[in-house]
């Protein structure tokens, strides 16, 4: 076992091909490399390398992630990339919803060093058609900020951030089926508020650094987000970040999870096509 097959995690994976690109994905937060995996084959197929590590705390208990801060998370996404850096000349960042926030934290502390990114599903804010307005900007506050953080948690209720119904059923399944092994299958459902208010301060540090952030960038969002609106969270980004070279990919017919949603092919896809392009233009440059 090499550096990198360690730094990915025991759920974590890598897919190389004969290419010097490779597209480090980062899953969201309580998610699993699973969510990652089509994504990363149909990027493979176009002869880019693909890798995505286990974030700390994740596909073991609620108990380990509520043991875990965001920078803790982040950092098993820079080790990661560090790492790639070495063997790749070229080493794009994708990641979904907090994945998504990582990966633009990852441009702006090594701006000369990434490729590019690929932010999924940006989420700054909860407030898409999904969630309940009263209680993001009401109660949740009350519970982050007193004792009760410790006892309660957020559910996360069907659709699951998925459109299509054959997955979304298949999350229900192993849900209802109380699977031993669903955090390593799906992650976890169910957020402990602790949890939350860590990921309330990685949003507050990807805000400040946004201005940081100069490297091409496709910015993929749904235009039916269930979870993270377009125009406050995808928006914010296409309009604070420094790049010179930004493309927008904003998609219906899929959910907050696309990377297992109906245009799932479509995204992959569009983000191999991103990444050769950038690749061929920093060779005209040079």
């Amino acid at each position: 076992m090499n550096k990198i097959d360690h730094l990915l995690g025991p759920n974590g994976f890598i897919e190389r091909k004969d290419s010097s690109t490779i597209v480090l994905l980062v899953h969201g937060l309580t998610g699993t490399p699973a969510e990652m995996k089509h994504l990363g084959r149909v990027i493979s197929r176009k002869g880019l390398s693909v890798a995505c590590p286990e974030l700390a705390g994740h596909c073991a208990s609620i108990e380990a992630l509520k043991a875990t801060r965001w920078q803790d998370w982040y950092a098993t996404v820079e080790r990661a990339f560090l790492s790639l850096k070495e063997e790749y000349e070229n080493v794009f960042v994708s990641g979904l919803s907090m994945g998504a926030l990582m990966s633009l934290v990852v441009a702006a502390r090594h701006p000369d060093m990434v490729a590019g990114i690929i932010p999924l599903s940006s989420t700054f804010v909860y407030d898409g058609w999904n969630v309940w307005p009263f209680g993001q900007k009401v109660i949740l506050p009350i519970v982050l900020h007193t004792p009760l953080k410790y006892f309660l948690h957020w559910e996360e209720k069907s659709p699951y951030g998925i459109k299509c119904e054959r997955t979304r059923a298949l999350v229900h399944s192993i849900l209802e089926n109380k699977d031993a092994r669903t955090a390593d299958k799906i992650g976890y459902f169910k957020t402990p508020a602790p949890v939350i208010l860590e990921s309330f301060g990685l949003i507050k540090a990807t805000k400040a650094i946004l201005k940081d952030v100069y490297c091409p960038t496709l910015i993929v969002h749904s235009t039916e987000d269930d979870m993270a609106s377009l125009e406050t969270n995808a928006h914010l980004v296409e309009k604070n970040i420094s790049s010179q070279h930004i493309e927008t990919m904003y998609i219906d017919d899929t959910y907050h999870v696309v990377t297992l949603d109906k245009r799932k092919d479509d995204i992959g896809k569009r983000i191999a096509e991103f990444c050769i392009h950038v690749v061929h233009l920093k060779k005209e440059r040079s």
